[in-house]
């Protein structure tokens, strides 16, 4: 599995800029002016993992693989998206694909790039996109409650569904968004909950697009994100699109004295990608061979049956047995002999919750 975010935000706040830099592609053209993508933007970007390159300077394998990340540059939405304004209502849809939304949202202030409402306000902005997004979210639940009412009137699991689908429209109609909706016990709801895809349910990442001058210590507008973000238990990052922008292409050597000149250590994309690991409680493990060295992605707390199904369908399926070593034993000893001889390769079962970092080989049988 691969992370899956969608980047939102208002037209010339830096979002397209971001993805070209994030990455390295250039087909979204950036330009001072709303609405310039047109159509919505996808690219895969390898996770930098030290942990994989160390691993594979160990094994040295024909071939390394790391884990990725799908980056979904969703076109610029404007207040009335969700009625069809500024070309916004056409891409909700891409958003729904998504496991995750960056909100990039702009925390600088430029005179020669146009705001779309004539200054910077953070809080304003995100309050445009969010209130689009809840719209969007009312016409799906309203649509579906609908259906369900005329269902409700021969089923009774359907009326039961209806009931708590009232609910979660009165819960959307007062403002709040369906992530802060608990969840009941009722299958026909909760499998219309997850064919909704509804908006405002997947976890946010407020990303504050600052300039140069505060990419190291923030300035009020990014302050004050920072602090609504934590307020709402999301996800925050700060970056400069710009600089991510000047990053690429440069040796890794120059990039990191580039990011020492302006005070940080790591970039942007590795500050979206930790914050997207961290808020969607993903891990990763390892897969180490003469052929390759993988790196995984599975959800904190899953088992080792469905670790393995990440592999293949048929790992999971005739599950019987993971060998397993933690990252910090395999760099420790010369190789995967000397881990077995000293103990500290362990067989585990079906039960076992695999462990960020875990190197596994799974024995099955179909």
């Amino acid at each position: 599995m691969s992370l899956s975010i969608g980047i939102v935000g208002l037209p010339n706040v830096g979002k397209s800029t971001l993805f070209n830099a994030l990455t390295k592609a250039q087909n979204a053209q950036a330009a001072n002016y709303p609405f310039c993508t047109i159509e919505p933007n996808k690219a895969t970007v390898a996770v930098p993992d030290k942990r994989v390159d160390a691993l594979t300077a160990k094994a040295k394998p024909k071939k390394t693989i790391y884990a990725s990340v799908d980056f979904i540059d969703i076109a610029g939405l404007v207040r009335g998206a969700s009625k069809g304004e500024g070309l916004g209502n056409q891409f909700l849809g891409n958003i729904r694909e998504c496991a995750a939304i960056v909100h990039v949202v702009r925390c600088f202030e430029d005179e020669n790039i146009t705001h779309v409402d004539g200054g910077v306000d953070p809080l304003r902005d995100v309050d445009t996109i969010e209130t689009e997004l809840l719209l969007a979210d009312l016409q799906s639940v309203e649509k579906r409650l609908d259906k369900l009412l005329k269902l409700a009137k021969f089923d009774k699991n359907a009326k039961a569904a209806a009931d708590i689908m009232q609910t979660l429209l009165a819960h959307l109609n007062d403002g709040k968004p369906a992530r802060g909706f608990a969840l009941p016990d009722n299958d026909l709801f909760l499998t219309t909950w997850r064919e909704l895809g509804l908006l405002t349910a997947k976890p946010v990442i407020y990303c504050a697009n600052v300039d140069e001058a505060a990419v190291a210590d923030g300035n009020n507008f990014s302050a004050t994100l920072e602090a609504f973000a934590q307020e709402r238990q999301s996800g925050f990052a700060r970056i400069c699109a710009k600089l991510e922008e000047e990053l690429q292409g440069l040796p890794e050597d120059e990039q990191a004295e580039l990011l020492a000149s302006y005070g940080i250590d790591e970039s942007g994309l590795l500050r979206i990608i930790h914050t997207g690991y961290a808020t969607l409680g993903l891990y990763s493990y390892f897969t180490v061979g003469v052929e390759e060295v993988r790196a995984w992605t599975i959800h904190k707390g899953w088992k080792a049956p469905q670790a393995a199904g990440v592999i293949h369908t048929d790992f999971e399926r005739g599950f019987i047995r993971a060998e397993v070593i933690s990252y910090d034993d395999f760099m420790s000893h010369e190789n995967e002999a000397a881990c077995r001889a000293d103990g500290v390769l362990r067989v585990e079962g079906k039960e076992y919750v695999v462990n960020d970092g875990d190197v596994m080989h799974f024995l099955f049988n179909v």
